[in-house]
């Protein structure tokens, strides 16, 4: 089946699937309209990340891996075990609380890291030996993150949650640097994206010192002291790609919109050290902004790619980029400057939030689960 024969196939239409579901359901369950399913705001975030985002890195990361070594990952029965084994994790989180769904939800990640190890390994491609460990420590979060909520640990779960996003952010951060400048100056004539080392290293650097600080529970002024120094770095890196020429290309300027939420995740999360601003701004300006609109992007361009597809958006994906920045932009900045709205721009971002994933599942449906499919969006 074409659906086995690549890791992105399976993994994108799970994500998407579940990003269209989970978000307006935790509205519901937010306002009241709902009974509890996703158990209170952690355990959204929870499956926010282990269930949909890492479900993207994963096919991701299986496919590329098979690029840059010329080596096989999982295709066939091994990439539908794996591909059950994140569904094992959904249904083990959503069912019970217990020892049984920690190890299966905490599994995921690690079988994903073998999963890429093993080509990486045999190929000798140590500049990539960094994903293995970034998904190693993935596990870890979310089995601390169980283990927290049953009390068989003292370590907050919050805590898991931030280490978790950092992770998330790092992936972002490096595989950005990577190919934002390069899609940026391969599709735009004289667009002279250009990196400077010293920038670069700041701005990766400032992620790592960030994880580190969350690792160590750092006192809110060292925080508020990396973050403010993260913010200028990736601000000064977003502007050495010229982000301001990519406006008429969507398939490029939805990365840079992406990438444009780190400094003001970094900004907000500095501010909210010191109460300024709700820490739970920062937290989205990270997930719907940063997350969700490097995925969609992501998502959209790869599976074009790999099917054989031109390399260019059309009017229905360019509106899935711009729904997605619109749920980052009501959720962050409407409950930055109406607050007394903030329950009704819960609801409205999840409900932006899952349109968008909503027309990626069922338009790219045909386009990954068939051989030499034609579909295009109308």
């Amino acid at each position: 089946m074409a659906l086995w024969q690549l890791g992105l196939r399976p993994f994108y239409l799970l994500a998407a699937i579940f990003a269209a579901l989970a978000a307006p359901l935790w509205a519901l369950e937010y306002t009241g309209w709902l009974r509890p399913l996703f158990h209170g705001p952690a355990w959204h975030a929870h499956e926010m990340l282990f269930g949909f985002a890492f479900s993207v890195v994963a096919g991701f990361l299986i496919t590329a891996v098979r690029n840059w070594t010329q080596r096989p990952t999982p295709t066939g029965a091994p990439l539908a075990a794996l591909a059950l084994l994140w569904l094992a994790g959904r249904v083990a989180v959503f069912a019970a609380h217990g020892i049984a769904a920690a190890l299966v939800d905490a599994a995921f990640p690690l079988a994903v890291a073998v999963a890429i190890a093993i080509p990486l390994a045999r190929s000798g491609n140590r500049r990539n030996y960094f994903f293995v460990a970034l998904l190693g420590l993935a596990a870890a979060a979310a089995l601390m993150f169980h283990l927290a909520a049953l009390g068989l640990v003292e370590w907050p779960q919050r805590a898991s949650l931030q280490v978790a996003l950092d992770v998330m952010l790092f992936l972002v951060a490096v595989i950005g640097g990577r190919v934002i400048p390069m899609f940026t100056n391969n599709a735009i004539p004289g667009a002279a994206a250009a990196r400077m080392a010293w920038v670069e290293k700041l701005a990766l650097g400032s992620v790592l010192a960030m994880l580190a600080a969350d690792l160590l529970e750092a006192p809110a002024t060292a925080v508020a002291i990396v973050a403010g120094v993260g913010a200028i770095a990736h601000a000064a890196r977003l502007a050495l790609w010229r982000p301001q020429r990519t406006l008429r290309t969507p398939m490029v300027w939805v990365l840079h919109a992406a990438y444009a939420w780190i400094p003001v995740h970094f900004a907000l999360r500095a501010l909210a050290q010191f109460d300024l601003v709700p820490a739970s701004l920062a937290t989205h300006a990270l997930t719907i902004g940063v997350i969700g609109g490097m995925t969609i992007g992501m998502m959209t361009r790869t599976a074009r790619g790999h099917t054989g597809r031109s390399i260019v958006a059309d009017r229905g994906e360019t509106v899935c980029f711009a729904l997605v920045q619109a749920a980052a932009i009501v959720r962050v900045l409407g409950g930055l400057l109406v607050p007394s709205l903030y329950a009704a721009g819960v609801v409205l971002s999840s409900l932006l939030w899952s349109a968008a994933f909503g027309i990626y599942a069922v338009s790219y449906w045909p386009v990954l689960t068939k051989n030499g499919a034609t579909y295009q969006f109308r």
